[in-house]
């Protein structure tokens, strides 16, 4: 690999499988070097060996981001002034509605993909700004924009991470930072056996996607220099309206008087 193809580091979380590995494996054909991370010591050595092969450097690190060590350690590694791109992608799944989840498996999906999140996109976005370089994927989800489409916790952590990007790039943007939101449909993953789901009966065929086409669909919306992007929705100009109507609400969000149609006749 010559000198003028390298970007610089990729650190991607959840790298041991599904989206995360398959970021990983175009991160390293485009010329990054790579610090994965995950739980699963065995299939990140597998995949690392693997990637090693097409000549760039790649490192493990073992983390569980769904506690304060593992979240410690991955942050403290993003200061790293060699990495120049975090794929914040590491999630569970939790299917249902909030009245039938167990508590303990909504807190430890809140842990992973709020807070997780959420520290590890600081980190980056701090370590960037100092340079004023950088960039910044995070994987949401289409659930951002269809509550308890498929789990009410899932779905609201999903819409934390698209909020929290887009308030991101208002902020990093003027700085030269990169801050992308991909929100994938039902992508064939091991999410859903994890979460308890048969994704071929949850949902018809015609909704799911495969990994690869949807990272590399994810990663052509980066190169377009896309904000968010929807890998399944077929005219952009569909989210541009969603945003639009959005933004015309913002003047008359937060006013000195309440809306005519709740004032009560004396």
């Amino acid at each position: 690999m010559s000198h003028a193809n390298h970007k610089g580091t990729a650190l991607v979380t959840g790298a041991s499988t599904g989206i995360g590995a398959v970021y990983a494996d175009r991160l390293a054909r485009r010329g990054y070097d790579l610090i994965l991370t995950a739980r699963d010591a065995d299939r990140l050595q597998t995949l690392a060996e693997k990637l090693r092969g097409t000549g760039v450097k790649v490192e493990v690190l073992l983390a569980d981001l769904g506690g304060r060590a593992g979240r410690a350690i991955v942050e403290a590694r993003l200061a790293d002034p060699a990495i120049t791109l975090l794929v914040n992608n590491a999630g569970m799944a939790v299917t249902g509605p909030l009245s039938a989840t167990d508590p303990d498996k909504a807190e430890a999906l809140i842990g992973l993909n709020v807070i997780a999140a959420t520290r590890l996109a600081g980190a980056a976005s701090r370590a960037f700004a100092a340079r004023k370089s950088g960039a910044i994927i995070n994987i949401a989800s289409v659930v951002a924009l269809a509550p308890g489409l498929v789990g009410d916790v899932y779905s609201a952590t999903k819409a934390y991470v698209l909020n929290l990007t887009q308030a991101m790039q208002a902020q990093l943007t003027p700085l030269g930072i990169r801050v992308q939101a991909v929100l994938p449909g039902a992508t064939r993953t091991e999410i859903w056996e994890r979460a308890g789901a048969d994704i071929d009966k949850a949902l018809p065929s015609e909704m799911i996607m495969g990994v690869d086409e949807m990272v590399d669909a994810a990663l052509a919306g980066f190169d377009q220099g896309e904000d968010v992007t929807i890998p399944a929705l077929p005219d952009s100009r569909d989210w541009q309206a969603f945003e639009a109507a959005r933004h015309v609400l913002a003047p008359n969000l937060s006013r000195k008087h309440a809306a005519a149609r709740y004032k009560v006749a004396a």
